[in-house]
């Protein structure tokens, strides 16, 4: 319903105008009144109504500032002038400031709901256009960021031509034209031991995008679980140092103004003047990122400065029954991808230094992570059996042990056949989580503010996680499943109803007759006329 406020200093048009229309049954809602400019603008604040009737003649503030002034804080607002025959020239002023429509006094009884319902109509079509504009944005927008985050994997594979990724680049937006170039990797999480999402992550996430997004030297490709990646640009004005350094040090400020309980951990690769050597930076900043499972959090470590022997080192003689760096263990396989085992054993291996050369100090380490992965399987719902029937241990274990490439070797197979049986187990989880969410999706359908964000809440996912995990179970984006939905529905009521397009548009959750009609035809070949004519 929309609102409307009059501000008239004259008591007898003021009454004449607010009592003589039943607003409500014209569908409208009377928000409030004024006598004057000045006391009226406090109250347009607070109500914020869609439509303003104003004299143009009053004291205090006159009808032209108070327009002006609304305009100004609330442009959505339409102004209705009210005026007299000798106040025309002045009333053209408004012309500028954006005036809707005019009412010449003395006004009669038909006249001022005539212009409210000629302006309202205006108000609820761009309304319209509005809502049709946002939801294709947002809709654009996941696309969008879907084909970043495959371009990006084309981009550091090495195996596209430069001339096809610049080409793919400026067609997402992503110039990548520039002299010099680094990636950095990073990721924000809960902090302590919460485990899983939180709302203020999410918070965190949006306002690292938006910073990032303001550097023109930054590309930002949303990854998923796995966070961001950033590729810096050097492009003359400033040198890759000094952006490397501005970018990682807002990084820190962004995540720690948001929440400092919030962690957050990077990796940056070395820098390289080629687009075909992106390959090997990303690998670098991945080596670097690899630590984010075995030192502490709150830190953004660079290509060739990662720490070895630090007071997070482990030391012979501080070896205990608990084992060494559990938690760091835990934590990969809990959250690691099986393309991130060969890094984190060799980062896992290279933080006990020396030590690690020592026969019995191997067997320890190999066989604390072995237990560890064990305890894993178990808490995953698997028999306690099954991770040594999958890595088939027949071998003779003394031969593990023997050289640290071996027992790397060993180790790497365990850690990615646990990584394997948590897809398994997550399938299950992943499926209910799905079937929630398509329950969701076909019950809500016909909401218009139904949103990739609605259905991650209603699951319990931060929606980058969710839209990962559809877009994988199901090999659609959520806004293409929820299309496909609504275009059943509405193909069932085009075949089996005489409804209007108009209202099977708002039945299906489209309040633009217009833009269902071009969803339609963009997705079916033919517009709902021609569907519903077919034989």
């Amino acid at each position: 319903m929309l609102k409307v406020f009059l501000v008239e200093d004259e008591i007898i048009i003021r009454e004449g105008i607010k009592n003589n229309i039943n607003w409500e049954q014209e569908g409208f809602q009377f928000v409030g009144e004024a006598g004057d400019g000045e006391l009226a603008y406090p109250l347009l604040q607070k109500t914020k109504p869609d439509i303003l009737i104003t004299d143009i003649r009053m004291p205090f503030m006159d009808g032209l500032e108070l327009c002006r002034l609304v305009k100004q804080e609330m442009p959505e607002v339409k102004c209705i002038i009210l005026s007299g025959y000798d106040e025309f020239e002045y009333a053209k002023e408004g012309i500028n400031i954006g005036i809707t429509d005019y009412l010449v006094k003395p006004v009669s009884g038909a006249q001022p709901l005539t212009a409210v319902k000629k302006v309202g109509k205006l108000v609820e079509e761009e309304r319209q256009q509005r809502e049709f504009l946002e939801t294709f944005e947002r809709e654009r927008r996941e696309n969008v960021e879907l084909e970043k985050q495959k371009f990006f994997r084309r981009l550091v594979s090495g195996n596209r031509p430069v001339s096809s990724l610049l080409k793919e680049g400026r067609e997402l937006g992503m110039d990548l034209a520039a002299n010099r170039y680094r990636i950095v990797l990073f990721q924000i999480f809960s902090g302590g031991d919460v485990e899983g999402y939180s709302e203020t992550q999410n918070e965190a996430g949006r306002a690292v995008e938006e910073m990032a997004g303001k550097m023109p030297e930054i590309l930002t490709v949303e990854l998923g679980l796995e966070g961001w990646a950033f590729i810096l640009k050097e492009n003359g004005e400033k040198s890759l140092k000094q952006i490397l350094s501005e970018f990682l040090e807002k990084l820190r400020k962004t995540v720690e103004e948001t929440d400092r309980n919030l962690e957050y951990f990077g990796g940056v690769g070395k820098e390289t003047e080629r687009i075909s050597e992106l390959g090997r930076c990303f690998e670098e900043a991945n080596r670097a990122f690899a630590y984010r499972y075995l030192k502490k959090r709150n830190r953004i470590i660079l290509s060739g400065e990662e720490p070895v022997g630090d007071d997070e080192g482990v030391e012979f003689g501080s070896l205990n029954a608990e084992g060494l760096n559990r938690r760091a263990i835990e934590q990969f396989l809990k959250t690691g991808l099986k393309s991130q085992a060969e890094d984190f054993l060799n980062e896992y291996f290279q933080s006990f230094g020396k030590n690690i050369q020592s026969l019995l100090f191997r067997q320890y380490v190999t066989m604390d992570m072995y237990f560890a992965a064990v305890s894993m399987t178990e808490q995953l719902g698997y028999h306690s059996g099954e991770l040594a029937a999958r890595c088939k241990n027949t071998q003779d274990m003394s031969a593990v042990f023997a050289t640290v490439p071996q027992a790397k070797s060993y180790l790497r197979r365990v850690l990615e056949t646990v990584l394997s049986m948590r897809e398994e187990a997550s399938q299950t989880t992943y499926h209910s989580l799905l079937e929630e969410a398509r329950a969701y999706i076909e019950e809500n359908y016909d909401n218009e503010g139904i949103s990739l964000n609605t259905v991650a809440a209603n699951v319990n996912l931060s929606p980058n996680h969710f839209s990962t995990i559809f877009s994988q179970e199901t090999g659609q984006t959520f806004i293409e499943f929820l299309t496909s939905v609504r275009m059943d529905k509405a193909k069932e009521l085009l075949r089996g109803t005489s409804l209007k397009t108009a209202e099977i548009a708002f039945s299906v959750g489209y309040k633009d007759p217009h833009y269902f009609s071009y969803i339609f035809k963009k997705t079916q070949g033919c517009s709902p006329r021609e569907f519903r004519s077919r034989e």
